[in-house]
């Protein structure tokens, strides 16, 4: 008998299975939460290409456990398999943080790094999925059978814990931790490897006190195998074989009617399962989609504290630590109150519609978003906008387009970019000043691109220059900024840690990435030592600025143009579609888990529980399909799948109507009672034939 806890019933054991648990979690919530934004910022791929291998990671990850399950009753057993899949884990971690390192190799090494760690990582947290649960349960008595409930409330709390802490703190370590001259993914990846091996550790370390259960043969292999007999054996029958009442049937030359019998029963709940993937497919957009629009939006709280937008994960594992006490105990009382019946199944359809109605709501929030996007010009035809500053009011014209006729006037900030079109990729541009003097210019450009055309005074009357201007928004959120020089000596700016160098002569710089924040001290140094400060202002999420530095009463002073429009939307207003899906989740997810628990044979739970992981590895495929197929605006696509997941809620709803529960305890001691009755029949035939052998020598059949 292993040691208890001061004196009561529960193992010492199940502390080191506990705390590996949480730091599992921890490493595996807090690496997934960067896994989106390192793939568009780090690796430079684009945000469908992101969203799909975001959605095949998490895939491969739900479809090895049914490798780890089989590894670990047919051949190692719980205890080595976590053992040494936790080491294939731990060096999937190194793999992906080395590849995380931009002094190591080219891109493609760290692709490839990246990719092998994922794999590694996806192994082995797969692997180790369905043993370590099992494994704490194993270390309990079979009388202790309330300790061993509340120990897998305390371990899912575990796993809770592990990812709310992850996804707060892998994010600051990504974004305020500065090396290689940008944002610390080494780093930010490299802890969660680091409380994996504290994990694997732990776990080691109470290796004296396990109860170890020997592998006793895997009954997903038997089912798997009794099913492809019955359907051989069906495929193979005669016409003169008599007809059978379930094509089940068929395997009972081979496997006990006992099996058969409890086969049959999972596959009424496996029939079940078909619509089940696409409420995962919407479940898990949450790191992906849902993650790039919180890019879009404003992260601030105040002046003083701004979230990440791969922080807003932390929501789920905190609303379900607080949804599922007031749904046991609140909701559902209150419902059956009203004299309503919720049926497991009946939940899971209403969590559907949940997710749903989350998506509905990020519907309504995309659309707001994409209010401040610059959508790139189409074929043929480029962006432009008109930054004046020679003095006078100008305007512009471009053959084809009555744009720009309108009189601007000295330092306006352009209302917007609009859509010019090219003549074999030029474009042809008139320039009227009001008091007098025009110009005319043909300019090779590029065409679906931006350009800001910079009128300026030179010494012959006005010129111009065009520009190429950025209007993509930075892929985490941060401001883009770049400096105009209209002053006769170079220039030196200084915004937090960059540094922009300007030549003399209306040179703009190159945008770079700075963090939100008022700057209204900053330092500019002229080439002549001249030093000045400039109040820049607030300097918003998403948007695009171009400063133009002139020169009054002696001092320089800055005068900011907003090319792209800063993010409007506040990232509150993700709230309600995380409240929605978490909602249900607890609706979908712990009830289906109950649900498929209560309908399945002792035995035949872990067969039930490889399906239940397989739905969510096809949700994830199903993403993966449209990110990569449909080609969809984001807005329409939330919308898509809202309404797939209520068309499949419909139909999930009619298969839920025609299901009939069963009580599997029930089932047995039916199935006990009619073997004990096959057995007396069968001794009373054989008592039968002996009296009648007796008395004439013969056996009579019956």
């Amino acid at each position: 008998m292993g040691k208890k806890i001061f004196g009561t019933n529960y193992p010492v054991s199940i502390c080191f299975i506990v705390v590996n648990e949480f730091c599992e979690r921890f490493s595996y919530y807090g690496m997934k939460a960067l896994l989106t934004l390192y793939f568009l910022t780090y690796l430079k791929w684009d945000k469908d290409l992101s969203t799909a291998v975001y959605h095949a990671f998490s895939g491969l990850c739900y479809f090895t456990p049914i490798l780890g399950a089989f590894i670990a009753d047919s051949w190692l057993g719980k205890y080595k398999t976590i053992i040494y899949l936790s080491i294939v884990y731990v060096i999937g971690h190194v793999v992906k943080s080395v590849g995380a390192i931009p002094t190591v190799g080219s891109t493609e090494l760290h692709i490839a790094l990246s990719m092998s760690g994922l794999i590694l990582i996806a192994l082995g947290t797969g692997g180790i999925k369905p043993c370590v649960a099992a494994f704490g349960g194993d270390q309990f008595d079979e009388e202790h059978t309330t300790e061993r409930q509340k120990f897998f409330s305390i371990f899912y709390m575990s796993i809770n814990a592990g990812s709310f802490l992850s996804t707060i703190i892998t994010p600051i370590l990504r974004g305020d931790v500065k090396c290689f001259g940008g944002d610390c993914y080494a780093l930010a990846f490299g802890v969660p490897a680091a409380l994996m091996v504290v994990a694997l550790v732990v776990f080691i370390a109470g290796s004296s006190l396990y109860k170890r259960t020997p592998p006793q043969g895997n009954v997903l292999w038997e089912v798997c195998n009794c099913i492809g007999f019955a359907l051989k054996n069906r495929w193979n029958k005669s016409k003169h074989d008599p007809p059978k009442k379930h094509w089940l049937d068929w395997a009972e030359e081979k496997y006990s009617m006992r099996l058969i019998q409890e086969i049959k029963m999972v596959l009424r709940v496996l029939v079940l399962y078909i619509p089940l993937p696409m409420f995962w497919a919407l479940f898990d957009q949450q790191g992906s989609r849902w993650t790039l629009q919180a890019t879009r939006m404003n992260l601030a709280f105040g002046n003083s504290f701004a979230i990440k937008p791969d922080q807003m994960q932390m929501l789920n594992a905190l609303l379900i630590l607080v949804f599922v006490p007031i749904f046991d105990l609140i909701i559902y009382p209150l419902v059956r109150l009203c004299g309503l019946k919720i049926t497991p199944l009946r939940k899971m359809a209403m969590g559907m519609v949940f997710a749903a109605l989350a998506f509905g709501a990020a519907t309504l929030v995309e659309v707001n978003v994409v209010k401040t996007v610059v959508n790139p010009a189409p074929a043929g035809k480029c962006l432009l906008q008109v930054v004046n500053l020679a003095k006078d009011d100008v305007s512009l014209k471009a053959p084809g387009t009555d744009l720009f006729l309108q009189s601007i006037k000295y330092l306006e900030d352009p209302p917007g970019y609009e859509t010019v079109p090219l003549s074999n990729g030029e474009l042809n541009l008139e320039v009227t000043v009001v008091n007098g003097g025009n110009f005319s210019a043909t300019q090779k450009v590029e065409e679906k691109k931006a350009y800001s055309v910079i009128i300026y005074p030179d010494a012959t009357g006005i010129t111009y220059t065009l520009v190429e201007d950025h209007i993509t928004k930075n892929e985490e959120g941060n401001p883009l900024l770049r400096f105009l020089n209209t002053q006769p000596e170079a220039l030196n700016v200084t915004v937090g840690d960059n540094n922009f160098y300007m030549s003399s002569g209306y040179n703009v710089t190159h945008n770079k990435t700075v963090q939100r924040g008022e700057y209204t001290d900053v330092s500019c140094i002229s080439n002549s030592g001249k030093t000045s400060k400039l109040n820049l202002g607030l300097l918003d999420f998403g948007a695009c600025y171009t400063v133009i530095l002139t020169e009054e009463a002696g001092k320089i002073v800055p005068h900011k143009i907003e090319d792209v429009k800063a993010n409007n939307v506040h990232i509150a207003y993700q709230i309600p579609q995380y409240i929605l899906i978490t909602a249900g989740e607890v609706m979908f997810s712990i009830t289906g888990l109950e649900f498929s628990y209560s309908q399945a044979p002792a035995n035949m739970k872990s067969v039930l529980q490889a399906g239940w992981l397989l739905t969510v590895a096809f949700g994830n495929v199903i993403v993966l399909i449209v990110a990569e197929g449909a080609g969809l605006e984001q807005w329409i696509e939330f919308l898509l799948f809202a309404c797939l997941l209520l068309g499949v809620c419909i139909i999930f709803s009619v298969m839920a109507h025609f299901y009939t529960y069963v009580d599997p305890e029930e089932m047995e001691k039916l199935y006990l009672e009619n073997s004990v009755r096959e057995e007396d029949d069968s001794d009373f035939k054989k008592k039968n034939n002996e009296i009648e052998l007796n008395k004439t020598g013969k056996s009579t059949k019956m």
